[in-house]
């Protein structure tokens, strides 16, 4: 059902879903097959939108047969995890992933290898995202292309009631009120140039904070991929290969394993680092530009040879896109501690399946298809439970309504305040308990400001509320890391080398005016052994 109300499109749904990417587009053909009417929004074209489109994904893919190897990869997962994941939550993700991607069969076309036996493992994003489009299109999901959302509603009772937005292209603005709501809006890299990240901006952490909800795992954000200086390149699986040199030309020594961060950026805090690709194998060259097509076009743009010439390299942050943390789950359908808000995929904690450890792509990926139908398929029994009826009020507050009085706050400068302390690897990267406090209060200051007087009207009335999102999260971040007093998977304190087993738990943080973080004492958990 619809109406207008002045320049508002006001649309009534059982389900309303927030992002149109993996996570998202999985969560919509859930609800539906639930029953319940859905309506999703995204912030770009749905099928186009969000890192997957511009990736080669791969999943967690293990046959049931015979048991013991989904049971031996999550054992060992379970140790690589550093104890924060859970090894009922992995057995869940493999067997909803292994029976999902099949039935894209007719959407999308498999490859096969040489036995002629479809490979549902390894998947092309572009067409990837272009099939899950088809599918929640043809279930009569209502998809509001080019329409970021800006702010849940919210019942008096608590209860998510539904979301208001902007409509890029049509113009106006939307209002969708539904019953339940799910969050797939992605995570966030801060805008570090990550490729296919420029929509992913923190937006469901800050929307669902403000309707009451924590996140957990904020302190594991320290993942950095390679890439060619001047590029978004961030498709990272050929630098396995790389030999890196420093501005002389010597060969910088790397670790055996797949541990390269701290190394390089010791390297590039000392100068220019640079590497070539001639280790890789005929066989992963040749299969490179079905992986990742777009690779090497930057190559080709400046007239390398990554396989023969040097290319200098950078790192870009990931953040919370290939990093952990997210919004808190508290039950089996991804719902987080508000009634009838929902999360799935990055916009959610992966710390369930990954550990204190990125997921990469293929964990991530599972994570995304399984969550978005269990946050889904949640949503719609919510809803059917307790009605999809109109009520609630807007609770949008940083970048949009306010503290103090409006006055004009410089987006670039908080933008380049961000990323400073959530980039730079002197920061992000070599982790102290004093570095990690000075980094909180600069980006406490930096809130203060924000919340009391930045107020986004016409054109920037998006980039205000993403830089308040990104700010946000930045001080859950770093609020998180000083939490966690050790060094755990991801998280590395030098002044805290090792794990200490007072911290074999999750930290919940949370908080807008201020940040506050507590030990998830109901998810206290025993290393592995």
């Amino acid at each position: 059902m619809s109406r207008w109300s002045g320049e508002t499109l006001e649309l009534t749904a059982d389900v309303l879903i927030i992002g149109g990417g993996l996570a998202g587009t999985w969560a919509a053909s859930a609800a539906r097959r639930a029953g319940a009417s859905v309506i999703l929004a995204d912030k770009g074209y749905c099928g186009t939108s969000g890192v997957t489109a511009t990736a080669g994904p791969g999943h967690w893919w293990i046959p049931p047969d015979p048991p013991e190897l989904r049971e031996t990869a999550i054992r060992n997962r379970r140790k690589t995890g550093a104890g924060l994941n859970d090894p009922e939550w992995m057995a869940r993700i493999l067997s909803l992933t292994w029976e999902s991607l099949p039935t894209l069969e007719g959407l999308y076309d498999f490859s096969t290898d040489e036995s002629g036996v479809k490979q549902y493992r390894a998947l092309r994003g572009p067409e990837y995202m272009r099939a899950l489009r088809k599918l929640v299109d043809s279930l009569g999901v209502t998809v509001l292309d080019h329409s970021p959302a800006l702010e849940l509603m919210q019942r008096s009772d608590g209860s998510v009631s539904g979301a208001r937005g902007i409509r890029r292209q049509a113009g106006g603005d939307w209002q969708v009120n539904a019953g339940a709501v799910v969050l797939a809006t992605g995570g966030t890299s801060f805008l570090s140039r990550l490729l296919g990240s420029h929509t992913n901006t923190g937006d469901g952490y800050l929307m669902a904070a403000e309707a009451g909800a924590e996140l957990s795992g904020m302190e594991f954000t320290t993942y950095y991929t390679v890439a060619p200086v001047r590029s978004t390149m961030t498709r990272s699986m050929s630098y396995a290969f790389a030999t890196y040199y420093d501005a002389d030309g010597a060969v910088i020594a790397m670790p055996p394993g797949p541990e390269t961060t701290r190394p390089l950026a010791r390297a590039m805090l000392k100068g220019r680092v640079f590497c070539d690709l001639a280790r890789t194998p005929e066989d992963i060259r040749a299969r490179v530009p079905t992986i990742s097509p777009n690779f090497m076009l930057p190559f080709r743009r400046w007239g390398i040879d990554p396989y023969k010439d040097r290319f200098e390299v950078t790192l870009h942050g990931e953040g919370t896109i290939r990093g952990i943390g997210g919004l808190s789950i508290v039950g089996e359908d991804c719902q987080t501690s508000v009634p009838g808000l929902y999360a799935a995929g990055d916009a959610a904690t992966r710390e369930l399946v990954a550990g204190a450890i990125s997921g990469g792509g293929n964990i991530n990926s599972a994570w995304a298809v399984s969550s978005g139908q269990w946050a889904g398929a949640g949503a719609a029994r919510h809803a059917a439970a307790n009605g999809s009826q109109s009520g609630g009020r807007a609770i949008g507050q940083a970048g949009l309504r306010p503290a103090s009085a409006r006055r004009d706050v410089d987006l670039g400068t908080t933008l380049s305040t961000i990323q400073g302390e959530m980039l730079a690897y002197d920061k992000n990267i070599f982790r102290s308990g004093e570095t990690l406090k000075r980094s909180a209060e600069i980006l406490d200051e930096a809130w203060a400001e924000f919340d009391a007087h930045a107020q986004g009207a016409g054109d920037a009335l998006i980039r205000t509320r993403e830089t308040a999102a990104m700010l946000a999260t930045a001080r859950w971040c770093a609020g998180s890391a000083l939490a966690r007093d050790e060094s755990r998977g991801m998280h590395q304190r030098d002044d805290r080398p090792e794990m200490d087993p007072r911290f074999n738990r999750r930290i919940l943080v949370g908080g807008l005016d201020k940040v506050w973080t507590a030990s998830d004492y109901g998810h206290a958990l025993e290393l592995a052994s």
